[in-house]
């Protein structure tokens, strides 16, 4: 019988929640534990280990990240869907610090199957359609994408923009990376 209502979806929210509140490394089953009210012991009858529930944190924030994505590039094409896409991502990455963290986990091939990942990837050449490149240059301009996206949201969160000088809002600078990821799209150097 599931004690205090627990099921593995119950606790992969809760520490999906936790990781937001305390940072995705300081997840361990000890930490959800005590926000059940539970020993450890409870806990293991819905998940392996603490490597299982971190996981299963990657795999939830790899699916509600993908479904942010689909809805904000539904009906939208080129320019539009590449800053559609990328503001999904950075807001996501800010308002779930701990869950974006997770996304980032490196997952094993069977945990990678089950999860939203490959919709990321997807939805980035969907993308890049719109910017009429063939392979490999569009796995290149994938790869770019991601890479540009995440360090900029790593180093916004960390701080890393704080000390500019001159001071320049963040926000002012993410534009400005967009409309280069644009222009740069749109004229991809040959080999």
């Amino acid at each position: 019988m599931a004690r205090a209502g627990l099921t593995p979806e119950r606790l992969t929210v809760a520490a999906a929640d936790l990781a937001d509140e305390v940072g995705f490394e300081n997840v361990t089953v000890s930490a959800l534990a005590r926000r059940f009210g539970v020993k450890d012991a409870s806990l293991y009858s819905h998940i392996r280990n603490a490597h299982d529930l971190r996981s299963r944190v990657a795999v939830l924030a790899l699916a509600e990240l993908a479904d942010r994505a689909a809805s904000a590039l539904a009906g939208r094409a080129g320019r539009d869907a590449l800053v559609a896409f990328a503001g999904a991502y950075r807001d996501y990455a800010k308002r779930h610090p701990g869950r974006y963290a997770a996304a980032q986990m490196e997952l094993d091939l069977e945990t990678l199957a089950r999860s939203a990942a490959a919709r990321h990837s997807e939805m980035t050449r969907a993308i890049l359609r719109g910017y009429d490149l063939s392979e490999p240059d569009e796995t290149d301009a994938v790869r770019l994408l991601h890479s540009t996206f995440h360090g900029f949201v790593s180093l916004e969160r960390a701080g890393g923009f704080a000390h500019t000088t001159p001071p320049r809002d963040a926000d002012a600078t993410w534009s400005r990376t967009l409309e280069a990821l644009d222009t740069l799209l749109k004229n991809w150097p040959p080999p």
